[in-house]
């Protein structure tokens, strides 16, 4: 199955699932301004469409245990883009718990028998995308929060997008993975 499918099978299910909770009892936090629209457009690339078809491309060329090392990396690169935004300093306790984060994820990939096996460079590089798109999507999410949005109608929107993102790029993409 492409990645692009299992990415899109998460999108679309989150945001239908969103939607059908809370959109009939409160219909009125759908707004269409054109923050929102900017949002949804950013978050869904960002944070949703491009980590998780990364996510799904890597585990059969990395292995699973490696993907957990990569997702440990998320919040160091967040703190490491808002501290150099000067948005945030970081503190010590937060440091040791992206440590402590970062080693039961090396434990998880030794237990699986991962660590030590090779792995293309370019899975390497391309496996480092995720945790950086996952910290951009966190950093953007802070700087660019439209005023006054229903976080439940900034989720479904941002994931409807990434659906049809997702589903356009299996659609054109169909046959061509080897």
């Amino acid at each position: 199955i492409h990645p692009a499918v299992w990415a899109f099978v998460i999108s679309a299910g989150a945001a239908l699932v969103i939607a059908l909770a809370v959109l009939p009892f409160r219909p009125s936090v759908a707004k269409f301004s054109a923050a929102n629209l900017r949002y949804f457009g950013v978050v869904a690339f960002v944070s949703y469409a491009l980590p998780n078809f990364l996510v799904f491309a890597a585990i059969p060329k990395m292995g699973s245990g490696y993907v957990a090392i990569l997702f440990t990396l998320s919040p160091l690169f967040t703190l490491a883009i808002s501290s150099l935004a000067g948005l945030k300093r970081p503190l010590r306790l937060e440091i040791a718990g992206l440590i402590v984060a970062f080693a039961g994820a090396l434990l998880v990939a030794a237990s699986r028998g991962e660590v030590g096996r090779a792995v293309d460079v370019v899975w390497v590089l391309l496996g480092l995308a995720i945790p950086l798109s996952l910290a951009c999507g966190n950093v953007y999410r802070t700087v660019d929060w439209p005023q006054g949005a229903d976080p439940f109608w900034l989720a479904i929107g941002s994931h409807g997008v990434a659906a049809l993102m997702l589903g356009t790029l299996a659609l054109t993409t169909a046959g061509l993975e080897g």
